[in-house]
């Protein structure tokens, strides 16, 4: 019978130790989170029904619901992914596949790395700089899109990029043997296997992309408007700046009323991702390795 020495002893000591540190860790940061989520529902829950989702604002956004910034919100997301998702995954193709192992590749790389590092109020100048007054689109749904697009544009290149390279060489070259093309290798064999984690950055795009204040606030969110958007060329309300809006901007708001417009922001985030994690799950079980 096997007997364990001090030496084995001492190793089960330290790896109960090290799973002990790592649960903590865990802990420690799912109780904020936990908390967080806890005192929305508890102070926000009362003012959420069904007139709260679908009427507008009055009496000076103190009362009335939140529908037009629910609807903006939902506009810009969608506008924002359908110009950056593209862009991003044929950047991410390019980088991976076809593109030169060079200075210049590294060079590129590197603009996308520091891209995502720079502050959203930037990229906010950037946008009124570019797409507002260049372009000539004016403060709009399209021009507040492609600037959360351009602010998102790195975490679709990055995740789409390394789940092309984690597909296994040998399909490729089992697919080229055949006699098929490099873009046919790509359309058929790694794509499809790498659809999970592009939609993974699809799900941080979202997450990021509804919650952002400072891009919209100068190129196309509205403190208050009495009418819908007719078309992406409108300016729109936005959850999040309305959220900052009647925290901050205006007097007499009930003290549910904030917690509400957050509880409701994160529930469109938490309804879109699971979405996208529900067909990410789907896909990954068609995945050939």
């Amino acid at each position: 019978m096997f007997q364990a020495t001090a030496r084995n002893l001492r190793n089960q000591r330290i790896e109960s130790a090290v799973k002990t540190l790592f649960l903590a860790m865990t802990i420690l940061l799912v109780i904020p989170v936990m908390i967080v989520l806890g005192t929305l529902v508890v102070r926000g829950a009362p003012v959420i029904s069904w007139a709260f989702l679908t009427q507008d604002p009055i009496q000076g956004m103190t009362a009335g619901g939140i529908f037009p910034a629910l609807l903006g919100t939902i506009c810009l997301v969608v506008v924002a992914l359908i110009a950056s998702v593209p862009v991003g995954i044929a950047a991410a193709i390019y980088l991976s596949e076809y593109a030169p192992d060079n200075w210049f590749t590294r060079l590129i790389n590197l603009a996308i790395i520091n891209l995502a590092g720079v502050p959203s109020i930037v990229h906010a100048l950037f946008g009124v700089g570019a797409f507002v007054l260049f372009f000539n689109f004016g403060t709009s749904i399209l021009a507040a899109s492609l600037t959360l697009a351009v602010m998102t544009l790195p975490v679709v290149i990055v995740s789409t990029r390394e789940s092309l390279q984690a597909v296994p060489q040998a399909y490729r070259e089992a697919c080229w043997s055949m006699g098929a093309t490099k873009w046919q290798t790509i359309q058929k064999i790694v794509l499809p296997n790498a659809i999970s984690g592009i939609l993974t950055g699809v799900i941080l795009e979202v997450s990021r992309t509804a919650g952002e204040t400072a891009p919209i606030m100068f190129t196309g969110a509205a403190f208050f408007l009495p009418f819908l958007p007719q078309s992406v060329y409108d300016q729109t309300m936005a959850l999040s700046l309305h959220l900052f809006v009647v925290s901050t901007q205006v007097p007499g708001v009930p003290d549910a009323l904030p917690y509400g417009v957050a509880l409701v922001l994160i529930g469109i985030v938490l309804l879109m991702n699971a979405a996208s994690m529900t067909f990410r799950v789907i896909l990954r079980g068609r995945r050939r390795w």
